[in-house]
């Protein structure tokens, strides 16, 4: 077996190397996912935080038929229906770029999985929280912002890194809807180059740094903001 690395050299015929074109398939991998976890962590702290509220059980199902949706219908399907049944149920999203249609597909899928570990933070911690915020005077959502979601979000940074790298993963389902990124280029590369080691070894390079990345960043800032005695695993059950 012969090893051929030139092969990203080489102009693949639209002006530019493939190398240049794999760079330019990473840096779309890289906005799907950070805009996918924008999108996540906005909802799924938000649904998360709902599905804990005391004495508000409406917000509560709500929250729960939100997570068994996302959580319980594969990614794939939620990519397809956003790309083609959404746009014709709601006329004003047809003029949206597949990229936006992909981001709130991954963003909404993984909000579920989020939610669980918000859920799962606030219900770790020790109900003197609570009540502390109540016997300051604090209303339910001065209680959260105060007291409950700092301390709650410190303590879930580990299962979060996991979640962060699974979505940056699960972002090569972006193909199915002709996103460029790297799984649509490793896919289109090997067929003109017909180097499929070469390719599909350098594009599972750029996933693997990638990730580390995110797991290295995540770990810093888990150290910086570490409870001692406060750790929660990833949940990833209903305890509704």
């Amino acid at each position: 077996m012969t090893w051929d690395w030139q092969v990203f050299l080489t102009d693949d015929g639209g002006g530019r190397t493939y190398l240049q074109w794999m760079f330019d398939a990473w840096g779309w991998t890289l906005a799907v996912a950070g805009a996918s976890w924008v999108v996540a962590m906005v909802m799924g702290a938000l649904v998360g935080t709902v599905r804990t509220l005391p004495n508000s059980p409406v917000l509560v199902r709500l929250g729960n038929i939100w997570v068994e949706l996302f959580r319980n219908i594969p990614l794939l399907v939620q990519i397809f229906i956003w790309y083609f049944v959404i746009p014709k149920i709601i006329p004003a999203m047809k003029d949206l770029p597949s990229f936006v249609l992909v981001v709130f597909a991954l963003g909404f899928f993984t909000s579920a999985r989020i939610a669980e570990q918000v859920r799962a933070g606030v219900q770790a911690l020790p109900r003197g929280q609570r009540y502390a915020g109540m016997a300051m005077g604090f209303t339910t959502l001065q209680t959260y912002r105060y007291v409950i979601l700092p301390m709650a979000f410190r303590i879930i940074i580990p299962p979060l890194t996991s979640e962060s790298m699974n979505l940056l993963k699960n972002s090569s389902v972006a193909f199915a809807v002709s996103i460029a990124e790297l799984t649509m280029f490793a896919m289109q590369a090997q067929e003109e180059t017909s180097r499929g080691i070469e390719i599909y070894l350098a594009v599972t390079a750029a996933y693997a740094l990638s990730a580390f990345i995110v797991n290295r960043v995540m770990a810093f800032v888990e150290k910086r903001v570490r409870i001692p005695g406060f750790v929660v695993a990833g949940a990833t059950g209903g305890g509704h």
